[in-house]
């Protein structure tokens, strides 16, 4: 009887594979990912590479010393005092005892902080509590701490904002008045998230992370880039991190371009350079998990983009790790398993520089 090693499905199920079929799934979720991005597939090296890390007995493993790597965070204290809807655990605590449990407990590289509705939006009415709490964190740690929030421009859309919403505008056919509300929503989300990162700097704030970027798509990437581009001016020094809320920008608007290249339909090796032309320290890729396809195929497929992102970025890539990304099953609570051995590909193989 052939020996079966324990994995995942991308919701989390637990299923049996051969040591051919492990090999039968990376092949698959590799030429997929270079299929669909027109990047190199994994090399036989590399296959066996991420077999074996799949194969490896523990439950939980490591990358080999000398190859660990920061990790930076989203949604800040959220994990601590959050519900489990929101991935939290409901431990009840303010923020400034989850951010320093995160450094003096967790050990933590960097930290945020983060506002309950994760969004810039949001902030704008309370952003005298959102100082005043950025600066008592400051006053109590020692390593970063950066303010982080989604650009969520779909806030900006009815019933939540003052633009009709495009989706509604499409379905009558109004295409060019759809267009016409993504554009003022993107300059919008632009103005406030610059409009409060300058007020959370001036707060002591060491940079900011902009989350799910391009989740409203390719109006919601442009209205980011350009506010990096922004801030760099603005604020030479600061820290500034995007990640990405998808593995390609959906072209809801379809003709937004920045610095010459039009958003609509880009993948990560190529949304790297742009958030690097715009100002960004470090870029977040992201590869999607498909639910009815093997953590295997899930992993090699992420594993794909990623290297292709890391080989054609100018800056470090911080992969997007998580419920749902980087070859991590769609759990709200992901098994450390799958986690581990996502993790440990990433670093070895994709050649990441921090999760």
């Amino acid at each position: 009887m052939a020996t079966e090693y324990l994995l995942r499905m991308g919701d989390g199920k637990r299923i049996s594979l051969t040591k051919e079929q492990i090999f039968e799934e990376i092949e698959e979720g590799s030429a997929n990912a270079a299929d669909l991005g027109e990047i190199p597939f994994l090399s036989g090296d590399e296959l066996e590479t991420l077999a074996e890390i799949l194969m490896m007995p523990g439950k939980a493993v490591s990358v080999e010393q000398g190859m660990e790597v920061p990790v930076t965070h989203d949604i800040g204290t959220l994990r601590l005092d959050g519900d489990q809807g929101n991935s939290g655990v409901g431990i009840p605590s303010s923020r400034l005892v989850g951010s320093m449990m995160h450094e003096r407990a967790f050990g933590a590289d960097p930290m945020e902080l983060g506002h309950i509705d994760y969004s810039f939006k949001p902030v704008k009415p309370v952003v005298a509590n959102e100082c005043q709490a950025m600066e008592v964190c400051q006053q109590n740690m020692i390593i970063p701490l950066f303010y982080g929030a989604m650009p969520n421009m779909g806030l900006y859309y009815t019933p939540d904002g003052p633009f009709e919403n495009p989706g509604d505008l499409m379905k009558l056919f109004k295409i060019d008045k759809a267009r016409d509300s993504m554009e003022h929503a993107a300059e919008h989300l632009t103005r406030d998230t610059v409009w409060v990162m300058q007020r959370l700097m001036a707060s002591g704030a060491d940079g900011v992370n902009f989350d799910t970027t391009g989740a409203a798509g390719d109006g919601d990437m442009y209205g980011t880039l350009n506010a990096v581009e922004a801030l760099r001016a603005r604020f030479p020094d600061m820290y500034i991190e995007v990640g990405m809320a998808g593995e390609m920008v959906l072209g809801m608007h379809g003709e937004l371009e920045y610095d010459g290249a039009l958003l609509a339909g880009l993948w990560p090796h190529q949304q790297a350079p742009l958030a690097a032309k715009a100002g960004a320290n470090v870029f977040g890729p992201v590869c999607n998990t498909n639910t009815s396809k093997t953590s295997a195929w899930n992993l090699a497929r992420a594993v794909t983009f990623i290297k292709a992102a890391v080989s054609a970025s100018p800056i470090p890539c911080h992969v997007n790790m998580g419920m749902g990304v980087g070859g991590i099953p769609m759990l709200e609570t992901p098994p450390v398993d799958a986690v581990t051995r996502a993790s440990k590909a990433m670093v070895e193989i994709a050649g990441v520089d921090g999760i």
